[in-house]
């Protein structure tokens, strides 16, 4: 807006007209005084002031306009008829004009500096208010600074420091100095000018030292480059107290690497204490076994020598003798067999088809003799211990054909099921993808009471005189699936069957995992 200052009313309506005409707003004063109040109380960006008024001159008035910090960037026109002498013209400049313009005047000319002095002053007012807030944000900006528990700074694009907070002192000499120490096997100050090159944001780890003790501190140093239309405009950085977390994180380590050493000690003394018991496993089974085959030997001996020849009872008591002996051996290489499970740690890509086929033709006469129907879905090639996973098929579905109802002819179905995640397995040490494999059968079943108890060593559900076997079988089973750090669980009901499910990683455990 423009304020035309004028006490002549007819000048003021043709110099008012003509400039609305040409698109600019207009605002009238028809006093020095007026002119004045009006200025107090609206934002101009031109005046065009009349010399020669009573009361208050032109030169009054400027020197007034331009004399108030609000309006003393507001650009000043004299416009005069009288007083055009070179003399008045200097004091017109000399009160703060911009311009000395008399009468008759150059309408276009008028228009042409009012234009541009207009679009001065809105400039000029606009570059204030962007002044005063940035001088704002500033103030804030110190402020945040000031209140951070950390050594805190700000600085310009090219790096000079320019606010720093009273944290800073307790490591720095001065505002103009940077706290002592060593970043990249550079002094602090000398860091900071190649990393504001960069003019990107960095986090450092630096020792910096303490003026009043002189000790060194742990601190993580962090700046950051404000950017304003792609160009940075300042930085803003903190260095951050990290001494006893760091500390404390050495300590640690040092705890971990001596941890971690021990447990390779105790790793070898293991696998040394493994292989001792298997050994002596191999050398007990061996000492155990010879006492009941010469016990057998001489059972056989006195049946072929007819020694009980007429003596029943002597025949039954032999009968019973051969039978025991016989379950103590097959309980010993049952034993020998578990204790060799976590020898085995070849993992190699396995067809479970072909492993099923296996132990199905193994089991031929058992199926037949009980008329089984077994059928089985696709199995996929996992990452396994081949000789194990046979095992733990040979386990499950011999439990099914023994413990299959009375004239009820077994039916065993075994079914595949591919799965991405599996809750119950640590996807670090076995990742996915799984094979959930579940072998399912119309047995005796039993109360889901004893699940906690069919997959211990020793642990039986059922009488020996109904059921052969030693109570091993699933524990091997449950070991076997351990060592390919998958998992097994059963669910049954009593006289319909039971299913045993396992969930395993078809790529096998990591490499470092494998037992």
């Amino acid at each position: 807006m423009i304020l035309i200052v004028d006490d002549k009313s007819e000048n003021i309506i043709s110099l008012g007209k003509t400039l609305e005409y040409n698109g600019f707003q207009v605002d009238t004063a028809a006093s020095g005084e007026e002119a004045l109040r009006k200025v107090l109380k609206n934002t101009y960006d031109l005046i065009i002031l009349d010399v020669q008024m009573p009361d208050m001159d032109g030169y009054e008035v400027a020197e007034n306009v331009l004399g108030s910090s609000k309006s003393k960037d507001i650009p000043i026109i004299f416009l005069s008829a009288v007083n055009t002498d070179k003399r008045f013209v200097k004091k017109g400049y000399d009160s703060g004009a911009i311009d000395y313009l008399v009468k008759p005047v150059d309408v276009d000319i008028l228009l042409l500096k009012v234009r541009i002095l207009s679009l001065l002053g809105e400039q000029t007012r606009k570059l204030k208010h962007a002044e005063a807030e940035l001088t704002e944000r500033n103030h804030q900006l110190h402020a945040t600074l000031q209140a951070l528990p950390q050594i805190a700074y700000s600085a310009t694009a090219y790096g000079k420091l320019e606010y720093v907070n009273m944290k800073w002192y307790e490591y720095a000499m001065d505002d103009d100095s940077w706290p002592q120490g060593k970043c990249d096997d550079l002094d602090i100050s000398q860091a900071w000018v190649r990393l504001v090159r960069e003019r990107v944001a960095f986090e450092k780890e630096v020792q910096i030292a303490d003026l009043r003790s002189g000790a060194e501190r742990y601190y993580l140093w962090r700046a950051v480059p404000m950017v304003v239309d792609q160009h940075v405009s300042h930085w803003v950085g903190t260095f951050t107290d990290i001494h006893e977390q760091k500390i404390a994180n050495e300590l640690l380590e040092q705890k971990v690497s001596e941890r971690t050493h021990e447990l390779s000690e105790k790793n070898k003394q293991l696998q040394a204490a493994n292989l001792e018991l298997q050994q002596f496993t191999t050398v007990a089974s061996h000492d155990l076994k010879e006492p009941l085959r010469k016990v057998q030997m001489f059972v056989d001996m006195i049946r072929q020598k007819e020694l009980a020849a007429g003596l029943p009872e002597l025949n039954d008591y032999l009968q019973r003798i051969n039978s025991s002996t016989g379950r103590m051996m097959g309980l010993l290489d049952d034993l020998l067999q578990y204790s060799r499970l976590s020898g085995e740690d070849q993992f190699v890509p396995t067809d479970l088809n072909r492993v099923l086929a296996d132990v199905l033709e193994d089991l031929q006469l058992s199926r037949n003799e009980k008329s089984a129907d077994i059928v089985y879905d696709q199995l996929p090639v996992i990452q396994s211990l081949p000789g194990q996973m046979r095992q733990v098929f040979q386990n499950i579905i011999s439990n099914s054909l023994k413990f299959s109802r009375p004239g009820v002819d077994p039916q065993i179905k075994i079914t595949a099921t591919h799965k991405e995640e599996c809750p119950f397995i640590n996807p670090v040490i076995n990742p996915g993808p799984y094979i959930r494999i579940d072998v399912a059968d119309n047995g005796i079943g039993f109360d889901e009471k004893y699940l906690n108890k069919i997959f211990v060593l020793f642990q039986r559900l059922n009488t020996r005189d109904k059921y052969e076997g030693t109570g091993i079988g699933l524990a091997v089973t449950k070991k076997i699936i351990e060592n390919h750090h998958g998992h097994i669980f059963a669910t049954s009901r009593e006289n319909e069957g039971t299913t045993f499910t396992m969930i395993l990683s078809i790529n096998g455990p990591q490499t470092k995992y494998r037992s």
